[in-house]
């Protein structure tokens, strides 16, 4: 589905990811982990076309997204929740949430998609009208999650979706990462939290310093604990 061959992003000299490559299939739960500073942020800002590569290229099902707008990225299909969730504070929740079906084309079942994601995060429907800059950092996560959701994205990029989040809420954003993951979407989670990133995911990539330095299944990744101690910081 998406595949990522010898990457390469700069910014000026510096190199921030070189060489990278990787997989993911259709329904897959793909993790990038790795410190902070590991190129990370800036693979996903070159496969959603924020950033242009300076060597490499990404398909997404055989077609190239080099050169796409990020605008033509999403409407193929491709959906990235940024670092920080990038809620609009003024606007009220249901707004928020309108935002997210523009890119979709069938909107036929948009009603009835609204009332899933209502389920899925009662607290919006609490919020339904409030101006989303009053919720916490955990119930605008869950805003981001569900507004990037009722695009009808093919596949579901997240960055950093348990940053500042207290305990509790890292634990109910993980659970529903699972609950997607269990109705078949295929997501890509870039994570610091690699422990808990392990746990959920189908694969995980290890980067560092901008290069993939370790990949395989969870259970490889946590059977070679003294490697992924020197990558992952214990």
């Amino acid at each position: 589905m998406l595949k990522v061959e010898n990457l390469e992003v700069r910014y000026g000299r510096l190199a921030a990811v070189r060489n990278v490559s990787f997989e993911v299939g259709k329904g897959e739960f793909v993790g990038l982990i790795g410190p902070n500073g590991a190129g990370k942020t800036s693979t996903l800002a070159a496969i959603t076309g924020l950033v242009s590569p300076s060597a490499g290229s990404v398909t997404f099902d055989g077609e190239s997204l080099l050169g796409r707008s990020p605008e033509q990225i999403v409407r193929r299909g491709v959906s990235l929740i940024p670092e920080g969730r990038q809620i609009f504070g003024t606007l009220t929740v249901a707004e928020n949430l309108s935002l997210g079906s523009t890119a979709r084309s069938d909107r036929s079942t948009l009603a009835d998609d609204l009332e899933r994601e209502l389920e899925r995060f009662p607290i919006l429907r609490t919020y339904y009208d409030t101006p989303a800059g009053r919720l916490s950092g955990g119930e605008q996560q869950q805003l981001a999650i569900a507004r990037a959701l009722l695009g009808q994205p093919r596949m579901l990029l997240l960055d950093e979706p348990s940053l500042g989040l207290a305990p509790l809420m890292i634990d109910a954003v993980f659970e529903v990462l699972t609950h997607l993951r269990d109705e078949g979407v295929t997501i890509v989670l870039v994570e610091q939290n690699a422990a808990r990133t392990i746990e959920v995911a189908d694969r995980c990539y290890v980067l560092r310093s901008g290069e993939v330095a370790l990949t395989g299944s969870s259970d490889e990744i946590l059977a070679t604990a003294d490697v992924a101690a020197a990558y992952l910081g214990g």
